[in-house]
């Protein structure tokens, strides 16, 4: 594709940038279709980030952010308007601009996530649902599941400050929902996923005791280092069906698409034209 002064710049957020996903899908549907943007990966550390973001959106050709680990919680305070998904989940993962240079922030990833289970087939009314990991992605897909309708939500953190504030977050806002907090103990759930960065890294522990995952369970990954990380290699060894952590990204880039004012698209049209390698 061929970038000038005319193309829209759209910033992919985060560090470090050597897992990003997202630029392999966008960029190839954008030259697809001759739209003029192109998202650029820039990998800016934790203590950088809260000036780098108002800097970068001062650019004249700037059109919008991708928001990505370790940044999708502390970009909450720095909005000036936040979408309510982004309230409940605690986290944003998109930002562009409004009325007069405002920064307005939404969030997708549990959208994503859970659209792509549905796909599968797997009905999530009533579902007891166990999620590790409560950070930006974690809380979003949280978030998610109580919107579709989920009757338990299980939530674990190595970190409980941020497990007992999503917890809080859900009984303001699903008042109904059962919610327990503490284990990560996988027996007798119909959903598990891994929201953590476990298996990003070569001998990472797996998040949870997959022993104790039955075989009728659904499998979730977050982890786009691999597509089969090894969670999910021990979970289908268990007759597990499984969705992998680019599954995520497919199913929430049309909605990604519509909050930055492109074409919108389906997840089997950005597959048939993405270039992914791991």
């Amino acid at each position: 594709m061929t970038i000038t002064g005319h193309t829209k710049l759209i910033a992919h957020l985060g560090y470090p940038t050597e897992s990003f996903k997202a630029p392999m899908i966008y960029n190839p549907y954008f030259e697809r279709y001759e739209i003029d943007a192109v998202v650029v990966p820039m990998g800016c550390k934790p203590e950088d980030y809260a000036a780098f973001l108002k800097l970068v959106f001062k650019l004249s050709n700037i059109h919008g952010a991708l928001v990505t680990m370790p940044h999708k919680v502390t970009t909450i305070p720095l909005l000036d308007q936040v979408m309510t998904t982004a309230k409940v989940a605690g986290a944003c993962n998109a930002i562009r601009l409004g009325p007069g240079g405002t920064l307005v922030g939404d969030m997708f990833d549990g959208e994503g996530f859970v659209r792509g289970i549905q796909r599968k087939g797997r009905e999530l009314t009533g579902a007891r649902v166990l999620v590790v990991g409560s950070g930006g992605v974690g809380s979003a897909i949280v978030a998610s599941f109580a919107k579709a309708g989920v009757s338990e939500l299980a939530l674990f953190d190595a970190h409980p400050a941020s497990m007992n504030g999503l917890a809080e977050r859900l009984r303001a806002y699903y008042p109904a929902l059962k919610i327990e907090v503490g284990s990560k103990d996988p027996a007798g759930f119909d959903v598990v996923v891994n929201a953590t960065p476990l298996g990003m890294k070569q001998g990472d522990p797996l998040p949870m005791d997959v022993d104790r995952i039955a075989s009728s369970t659904f499998v979730g990954e977050v982890v786009m280092k691999q597509e089969i990380t090894p969670f999910l290699a021990a979970a289908r060894a268990r007759g597990c069906e499984i969705q992998i952590g680019t599954d995520m990204l497919f199913e929430q880039i049309p909605a990604y698409l519509e909050f930055f004012g492109f074409r919108t698209t389906t997840p089997d049209e950005l597959r048939a034209v993405a270039q992914i390698s791991y």
